[in-house]
């Protein structure tokens, strides 16, 4: 009896497997959260877009010869922020990480370079561009991202020792005080206010202890308090903000025209175009009184819709920080969404006579290449972050 003996067939070599790479572009679809952000900027924009229009029509015409030279240019920085948009929303936000020493120094290149003669921009006595005739860039707002990123960075990487103030609130500190000081230098203090307000907000968030922070931000406080009342323009603007009517035509004029066309509004406005301020009576419609513009044409209506917006993006905002991936994207996140409701907060509180003239833009809203520009590619990052949320 013959016996038959099976040899096994040898296996194929199996595969070693890979160890999981972190994604070089977010994958999976695209969550609720990360279209209802994304469809904000874009209401936004187009919001932004038709009223500085609308504001800018009369002045544009006066100066320029056609009342679309502002639009147009409006148009092409809105071209070039929707560009940014999608490039920072493609690109893994820890890319930025990866870069963030690199962009704050570059900023704060630029930030010198505007205080060289000849080569910065002196609009209305202040210094706070380069570049050359229409073509302006203002590296302010680029240091605005470059320091959420750094911030970011630094406190992500030293979370075990948060409470060591040497390691994390003095840094931070530092830093901040080094790009305040060029800011001040322009002058700017609204730039300045608004971006201490972000750290501060960055570090509370990270968990740095409260009693040697709540130091530095009475300390803050106190400089900018000095820094208002010592220079007799920023002084004035404080005493036309406590009573317009001490100066009507000169220091609390433009309180004054804005508080007219806000009560001129109504309920539902005069009719987009119809406005009156804009004919020579508000200075800087199209720019820092953009929402003035709105409350006379829209209405109550059209001006609580617009604060309506801003407060769904901080909203989202905040619930992308609490759903972000690890703790950069968190304090990234809470940085960005931050930096837009307090700008629109500054912005809107001194058009209706709440707050002190700072100029600084409504964001997304406001006529401004750089502002529009570097909002939207910090928009990007914080699409990024959502569509990696949790």
């Amino acid at each position: 009896m013959t016996t038959v003996v099976r040899t096994a067939r040898p296996r194929p070599a199996q595969r070693p497997t890979k160890a999981p790479r972190r994604p070089s572009r977010p994958a999976g679809k695209r969550s609720n959260l990360f279209l209802a952000i994304f469809s904000l900027v874009v209401i936004l924009n187009l919001i932004g877009l038709l009223m500085v229009l609308s504001a800018s029509a009369v002045s544009s015409y006066y100066e320029y010869g056609s009342a679309w030279y502002q639009f147009q240019r409006q148009f092409l920085w809105l071209l070039l922020g929707s560009v940014a948009l999608l490039v920072a929303m493609r690109v893994d936000y820890h890319w930025w990480r990866r870069h963030s020493r690199p962009i704050l120094v570059g900023a704060i290149v630029l930030l010198a370079l505007v205080l060289v003669p000849g080569l910065g921009v002196n609009v209305n006595g202040s210094s706070r561009w380069l570049g050359y005739g229409a073509v302006r860039i203002q590296p302010s707002e680029f240091a605005k991202l470059a320091v959420i990123l750094f911030v970011a960075d630094l406190l992500a990487r030293r979370a075990d020792r948060i409470g060591d103030t040497r390691l994390s609130l003095r840094p931070v500190v530092a830093v901040f005080a080094a790009v305040a000081a060029l800011f001040m230098l322009q002058p700017n203090l609204g730039t300045t206010i608004i971006l201490g307000v972000v750290v501060f907000v960055m570090l509370f968030v990270a968990g740095v202890p409260l009693r040697p922070l709540a130091t530095v931000v009475a300390a803050c406080t106190g400089l900018a308090v000095i820094a208002a009342v010592l220079e007799p323009y920023r002084f004035r603007r404080l005493m036309a903000f406590r009573d317009p009517w001490a100066d009507p035509f000169n220091t609390g004029y433009q309180t004054i025209q804005s508080q007219v066309s806000i009560a001129s509004g109504g309920l539902t406005g005069v009719g987009l175009g119809e406005g009156r301020a804009k004919w020579g009576f508000l200075p800087f419609p199209h720019t820092d009184f953009i929402f003035a513009i709105i409350s006379e044409e829209l209405g109550l209506l059209g001006a609580f819709t617009v604060v309506s917006l801003f407060v769904s993006l901080g909203v989202l905002g905040i619930r992308t920080a609490l759903r972000a991936p690890d703790r950069f994207g968190m304090l990234v996140a809470t940085g960005v969404t931050t930096w837009i409701l307090v700008q629109a907060f500054v912005n809107i509180g001194a058009v209706v006579g709440a707050l002190p003239i700072t100029g600084v833009p409504l964001p997304f809203v406001s006529f401004g290449g750089s502002s529009l520009l570097v909002l939207m590619a910090a928009s990007g990052v914080l699409l990024n972050i959502a569509r990696q949320a949790r």
